[in-house]
C-alpha cells in the first residue's frame, strides 16, 4: 500500500491555501523554479537531481534522481541510487550498484557467512560469501524453494530481502507476507512498521473530526470508487434530491484540478476541493482542514467524494459514519474479489449504471455473491443516476442516517444538560450547609 511510499507527501493542496516558489540549483548549474504550498514546518522537497560519485579505481560519474519526502543522506532517498564495495574472502575487492528505497539497515546475524549476488552495469551476476554482524532479515535466491505451514512450496525471486512472494507456474503473489504489499528493497518488517505508524497518526485525526461531527449531528459518508464509475454524477443527482430535506456540504478529493467541486458548486451547495498531487487518497488531517474552511451547519448531510482507487482509500478512516463503494456495471462483477479491502470496510455498495444492463454482459447475481462473499454484512443499492432506478432507496438510506446522528447528537446534549443540571444542584446543597 502507498504507507511504504509516502507517496504526494508534501504536495496536497486545499483551496484557499497560499502558495510560493520555491527555486533550486542543481549539480550541473542549471536552476529552476516550482510552485508549492506550506503549512508550519516543512520539509525540502526536489523533484529530481543529479548526484556524482567516485568510484574505487579514481572514476567519477553522476546520475540522476528522484525524491520523495525527506532526506538527510544522499543515499537514502525513494530511488536514489549509488555503489557499495566489498571485499571477497580471498581478498580482492569489487563495488556495484544498488538503489533504495527509503532507510534501510542490512545486517546479518553474528559469524555467519553466506553468498549474495550482484547484476553489474554491464549485465553480469556473480555471488561472492561475506561476514556480517548482527540479524539480518530472510532473504532468498532465486529458485530457492520456501515451504509454508500449509506445506505449500514456493519459490523467491531473485533478490527479494525480507519479501514473501509465492510462485506459481503462471501467478506470482506479492501480497503474502505481514505487511500484505511489497516495495522493492524495503522489509516486510520496516513496511508493516511504516503503515503502523502512518495510520496510529491518522486514526487520532479520524477521531478528532468524528467527534466534531457528532457533535454537530453531522452525518458523514466517504464516497469510494475506482475512476470512472460514476460517482460524481451520482453524487451530484444526490444533491439535488435531498437539497429541499437536508443541507449538504462537499469535500471533493482528486489529485488535480476542481472540476469536480465546480459540478457540485454549480447545483448551489458549499463544496471545498482536495488536490493530493501525487497522493492517492485523501486522509484524516486533510478532510479536518477541509472541515475547519466548509465549517457545515448542524444537522446536515456531508458528502466526501474521495479520490478515485480502490486501494489506498480502504485503509484511512476520515472520521465519517461510513464508507460507500460505488461500483458500476461496465466495471465488471469480478471487482469485489479483486479489490477485497475496499468491499470489506464499505457499510454499503451502490451498484450503479443499472440503465446500461440491457446493453452488457453482466452477470448481476454473480456481483452480489462476490460482494456479499466479502462483505456480508454490506448493503446493496442498484441505482442509476441517469434514469433514477433505485435513487429512492439511495435517498432514504442517507436520510435515516442523517436523523440518527441528530437523535444521537440530541440525546448528548440533553445528557449534558442533566450533568450540568446535577452539579449545579450539588454546588448549591453545599452551598446551603
Amino acid at each position: 500500500m502507498c504507507t511504504t511510499c509516502g507517496c504526494g507527501e508534501g504536495e496536497t493542496r486545499i483551496e484557499g491555501d497560499g502558495a510560493h516558489a520555491h527555486e533550486h540549483r542543481h549539480a550541473d548549474g542549471t536552476t529552476h523554479v516550482h510552485p508549492h504550498v506550506h503549512e508550519g514546518e516543512h520539509a525540502h522537497h526536489h523533484d529530481g537531481h543529479a548526484h556524482e560519485h567516485t568510484h574505487a579505481d579514481g572514476t567519477r560519474h553522476s546520475h540522476y534522481h528522484a525524491h520523495e519526502g525527506e532526506h538527510a543522506h544522499t543515499h537514502h532517498e525513494t530511488g536514489a541510487g549509488h555503489a557499495h564495495e566489498h571485499a571477497h574472502a580471498e581478498g580482492t575487492v569489487h563495488s556495484h550498484w544498488h538503489s533504495h528505497q527509503g532507510d534501510h539497515v542490512h545486517s546479518h546475524a553474528v559469524g555467519a557467512w553466506h553468498a549474495h549476488e550482484h547484476a553489474h552495469t554491464d549485465g553480469t551476476v556473480h555471488s561472492h560469501p561475506h561476514e556480517h554482524a548482527g540479524e539480518h532479515g530472510h532473504v532468498h535466491r532465486e529458485g530457492q524453494a520456501h515451504v509454508h505451514a500449509d506445506g505449500s512450496v514456493h519459490t523467491h525471486a531473485q533478490g527479494a530481502a525480507g519479501e514473501h512472494v509465492r510462485e506459481g507456474h503462471d501467478h506470482m503473489h506479492f501480497g503474502t507476507g505481514p505487511a500484505g504489499a511489497h516495495a522493492p528493497g524495503m522489509s516486510q518488517a520496516r513496511m508493516v512498521q511504516i503503515e503502523q505508524d502512518i495510520l496510529a497518526k491518522n486514526d487520532g485525526y479520524a477521531a478528532r473530526n468524528r467527534e466534531w461531527l457528532a457533535d454537530r449531528g453531522i452525518f458523514a459518508l466517504n464516497l469510494v470508487s475506482s475512476p470512472g464509475s460514476g460517482k460524481t454524477t451520482l453524487l451530484v443527482k444526490t444533491i439535488e434530491a435531498l437539497r429541499s430535506a437536508l443541507e449538504v456540504t462537499v469535500i471533493e478529493g482528486d489529485q488535480q484540478t476542481s472540476h469536480d467541486a465546480d459540478r457540485v458548486r454549480a447545483t448551489g451547495v458549499r463544496a471545498i476541493q482536495i488536490n493530493t498531487g501525487k497522493g492517492c487518497h485523501l486522509d484524516a488531517h486533510m478532510v479536518g482542514r477541509a472541515l475547519e474552511r466548509l465549517a457545515p451547519p448542524d444537522d446536515s448531510v456531508l458528502m466526501i467524494e474521495n479520490v478515485g482507487n480502490l486501494v489506498c482509500p480502504s485503509s484511512f478512516d476520515l472520521g465519517e459514519a461510513h464508507k460507500v463503494v460505488v461500483l458500476s456495471v461496465t466495471e465488471g462483477e469480478d471487482k469485489p474479489l479483486k479489490y477485497p479491502d475496499m468491499f470489506h470496510a464499505a457499510r454499503l455498495m451502490l451498484l450503479n449504471k443499472i440503465d446500461l444492463l440491457p446493453y452488457l454482459d453482466f452477470d448481476v447475481e454473480a456481483c452480489l455473491a462476490n460482494a456479499r462473499r466479502v462483505n456480508p454484512r454490506m448493503a446493496i443499492l442498484p441505482v442509476s443516476a441517469r434514469s433514477g432506478q433505485g435513487m429512492d432507496d439511495w435517498l432514504a438510506w442517507i436520510v435515516q442516517g442523517a436523523q440518527k446522528a441528530q437523535v444521537e447528537k440530541a440525546a448528548t446534549v440533553e445528557a449534558l444538560r442533566r450533568r450540568i443540571a446535577d452539579l449545579q444542584a450539588e454546588l448549591a446543597h453545599l452551598r446551603s450547609q
